[in-house]
């Protein structure tokens, strides 16, 4: 119920201070010049007290974006695969917007940002591409869910009514025979002696990079052939299996590893991964090979198995996505498996008549 108290100050000057108390709420008071206004503000805020609004609608007045920013990464970042990428992501909004109070964070101000960061250009020199603009909006809707779910500083999330850039289709590049073997002996004569075994684990088990350079020994069973990956881009740890020449070279290195390092592929200090792109690009240009990245390996991996016979399912499994349909972005056919597998089928089912009497 809410209760009115007029009050007169020492200049005559009249005001109204109007209390609302709602068992099992804390009381919230304000005061106002005219009675009409403080009815109204009375009437509303009761209402949103009973709903839950008031307290949400409070914090979001209070708290900042660099509040729910810092919230989040204290409280979510560490279990991401791609924690470096997200913090930086989450950095940059935090320039952007870090002072501006979460009730002002409107999906107009966001979707402004995101036109910026769609019209700059990359340390490469060219424009950064839709689908890592629409990453930079994931990170920041990601920090609005958990103020929204957990936190409870805002009544909704201004990211629903911003729009996702259009990403072209999926990239259909994996290696060929000839390329594999090609890529295959760059990285075996490469000057950076980890490269080959770090290649050849990616692309027989299809981890991404930062699963593969961020295996710790503690995370590898050499006798058994098991990776177990704690940090993965979807959040859900797996188990990767390990066999043939990656095993036994990772075995190998085992008996040299460095002791004051607990990283499998340690940089030179030992306290974090080793940075492996110069030495990547040398070896893809040695291998003559054209628009061929890192991650291309997972597809590689990926539609090896395919044209192994392995069912679309288990691919699933084995690169841990959620949905069929992200699987089917990976598994290609090669032309010559195309062909064999339509004649067969042709050759079955609608045989030539030509010929025929």
């Amino acid at each position: 119920m809410a209760s009115f108290t007029r009050r007169v100050a020492g200049d005559g000057a009249v005001s109204w201070r109007v209390q609302i108390r709602i068992r099992g709420h804390k009381p919230v008071a304000k005061t106002f010049a005219r009675k009409t206004d403080a009815k109204r503000w009375a009437t509303r805020t009761e209402s949103d007290v009973r709903s839950g609004l008031y307290l949400r609608t409070r914090e979001s007045e209070k708290r900042t974006l660099g509040d729910l920013i810092e919230r989040y990464k204290g409280k979510r970042l560490a279990a991401l695969a791609s924690s470096a990428n997200v913090a930086a992501q989450l950095d940059r909004w935090a320039a952007e917007l870090g002072h501006m109070r979460l009730c002002d964070v409107t999906p107009a101000v966001v979707a402004d940002v995101r036109d910026k960061l769609a019209g700059e250009t990359t340390v490469r020199g060219t424009l950064r591409s839709p689908a890592r603009v629409n990453r930079y909006l994931a990170a920041l809707s990601s920090a609005f869910q958990l103020g929204l779910k957990e936190l409870g500083w805002v009544d909704d999330t201004p990211m629903r009514q911003v729009s996702k850039l259009k990403e072209p289709r999926g990239r259909v590049r994996f290696l060929s025979a000839g390329e594999l073997a090609r890529l295959s002996d760059a990285c075996r004569e490469s000057n950076c002696a980890p490269l080959y075994s770090v290649f050849l684990l990616a692309v027989s088990t299809g981890m991404r990079k930062g699963e593969v350079m961020g295996l710790r020994w503690a995370d590898v069973d050499l006798k058994g052939g098991w990776a177990s990956l704690a940090k993965t881009k979807n959040g859900e740890p797996r188990e990767v299996r390990i066999a043939g020449e990656a095993l036994d070279l990772l075995r190998a290195h085992a008996k040299v590893r460095r002791l004051d390092s607990d990283y499998v592929f340690p940089s030179h200090n030992g306290r974090k991964p080793l940075d492996i792109r110069k030495p990547w690009t040398l070896a893809v240009e040695a291998a003559e090979l054209s628009d061929f990245r890192f991650h291309d390996l997972r597809h590689t991996a990926a539609s090896y198995m395919h044209m192994s016979g392995a069912a679309q399912k288990d691919i699933a499994e084995v690169l841990g996505h959620k949905t069929l349909a992200m699987t089917n972005r990976y598994t290609h056919l090669t032309r010559e498996r195309i062909a064999e597998t339509t004649e067969r089928m042709t050759a079955q089912f609608f045989p030539s008549r030509r010929g025929a009497k």
